[in-house]
């Protein structure tokens, strides 16, 4: 019996016998340099604390032969022809289309420098693919034609939200992708939910912080602050350079500074009428252009903090901690063209019917919210006639937000928000509004 294979399979099977081996390399390295790294950390403590006789700060012979084998096997698959190397990531993104599947394109992305940028040039935005791969991509705009559907699960003890990648816990279950983790926080004076890239680290000195969102006191303006400055901007003028500051000094610095990307504002319900909320999204550095036929929005590429010791500190304002606000503009020769392009994205709610058999206010969620919530809303972008958007571009649903159960909220956004900034705006949904409602 002769058993085939296509060229395809023959190539997924040679790839996962490449990460099965650079698995075991990695366990290797990781184990050498963490003896090495705790035989450091006792040798710091003094003489009350004594190491292993096996431990050692320095690599003794032995494991400076395994280390140099160990790059010797690695080094074969580094040294693969970029032609092939190319060929190979291509058909692995097309195979790898949903999670966990993916996470293959990421271990790609991790084997060395030219394998990262090979795959970085090979995998798209979420723009131009519809597919969430890298942590970047969760500050990038979404697909034009479909929504990213996404679902929040509120965690009322711990008071955290975690937004997964799926239709819903139920389809998805335990194969669930967590993009982005919140954690909401009571002040005097103020609500804060910090986001992050995951569910137990909500600090803004860790590498895994992504901004945060910030009410009023009334809880019926918030503002959604960035944990990176805007890639297409510069940095203020009025930053003065210290150059004599410790790296330490700068990191605390970076992790302190919030750049004003976006406000969520609830009008009052003073006469107290039935009604969902009424809220009003304006995206500071989103310009209205974007919704236009062959306009852009800003699709940052990398991660922009920068630590080195020659960096310029960031400003941290005294008293109440305000955002920075850059303008988004672009360098247009006409002063129309200008204005027009300075204008950001305003988002408000689409507006409801109201249903005669059931008595209340409904919105088409095309099946995606089956309970009724005074939380429930869908976003479409305003434009002034003098702006020129089309009809059609102003009545898509930009973002949509519903319950489907008890603490599941369902979340599909599409361009021009990104994950992070449909995210901070959900989440502006779970402060209590007594004066909006």
């Amino acid at each position: 019996m002769v058993v085939s294979f296509s060229p395809s399979t023959l190539i997924m099977m040679s790839f996962k016998s490449i990460f099965r081996e650079l698995k075991d390399m990695g366990e290797g390295i990781g184990n050498m340099y963490r003896k090495g790294a705790e035989a450091k950390h006792m040798h710091l403590y003094g003489k009350s604390h004594i190491a292993p006789e096996c431990s050692s700060p320095v690599l003794s012979s032995s494991s400076s032969s395994s280390l140099s084998s160990i790059v010797g096997e690695q080094s074969r698959w580094t040294n693969l022809p970029p032609e092939l190397l190319l060929d190979i990531i291509q058909r692995v993104e097309a195979s790898e289309i949903s999670w966990p599947a993916r996470k293959v394109l990421v271990a790609c992305a991790s084997v060395c420098r030219s394998w990262r940028e090979i795959t970085k040039g090979v995998v798209k935005t979420p723009e131009q693919c519809g597919w969430i791969t890298f942590p970047i991509s969760l500050k990038q705009p979404g697909p034009r034609d479909t929504p990213i559907q996404c679902f929040i699960k509120r965690e009322r003890v711990t008071s955290t939200y975690r937004l997964y990648l799926g239709l819903s816990p139920a389809l998805s279950g335990e194969m669930s992708k967590l993009l982005l983790a919140a954690k909401k926080i009571k002040r005097l004076t103020c609500t804060e939910f910090f986001i992050s890239l995951v569910a137990d680290d909500f600090s803004r000195a860790s590498n895994t912080y992504i901004g945060k969102l910030r009410s009023n006191f009334l809880g019926t303006k918030f503002t959604i602050l960035d944990g990176e400055p805007p890639h297409d901007s510069a940095l203020p003028s009025n930053c003065k350079s210290q150059r004599s500051v410790h790296l330490k000094q700068v990191l605390q610095r970076v992790a302190a500074a919030n750049y004003n990307m976006g406000t969520v504002s609830y009008e009052l319900n003073v006469l107290r009428t039935r009604g969902p909320r009424r809220m009003c999204c304006t995206m500071h550095l989103i310009p209205i252009s974007a919704i236009k036929e062959g306009g852009a929005a800003p699709t940052p590429l990398k991660f922009t903090k920068c630590y080195n010791e020659h960096a310029t500190p960031l400003p941290i304002s005294k008293g109440k901690k305000q955002g920075i606000e850059f303008a988004s503009g672009g360098t247009n020769t006409t002063t129309e063209s200008t204005h027009s392009a300075r204008q950001p994205l305003i988002l408000k709610n689409k507006a409801p019917r109201w249903h005669e058999q059931l008595q209340c206010w409904c919105l088409n969620f095309k099946g995606r919210v089956t309970v009724a919530s005074v939380k429930n809303f869908q976003l479409v972008a305003v434009a002034e006639p003098s702006e020129n958007v089309p009809v059609a571009e102003q009545e898509k649903v930009i973002l949509q937000f519903g319950k489907i159960g008890k603490d599941i909220f369902t979340m599909d956004y599409r361009y021009p928000l990104s994950a992070f900034q449909a995210f901070a705006i959900c989440l502006s949904s779970f402060d209590t509004k007594p004066a909006c409602e």
